[in-house]
């Protein structure tokens, strides 16, 4: 009774990974900013 893994197509796996992504960037980012301002 084996059967054929499914697939998820690629453009559905590019707009999760951008979903999480550039939120994720956009935080790091602005970390980052805030982070440079103290030490100035």
């Amino acid at each position: 009774m084996a059967h054929e893994p499914s697939t998820t197509p690629t453009p559905k796996i590019a707009l999760a990974w951008g979903f999480v992504g550039i939120p994720l960037l956009w935080g790091i980012v602005m970390t980052l900013r805030n982070a440079l301002q103290l030490f100035q």
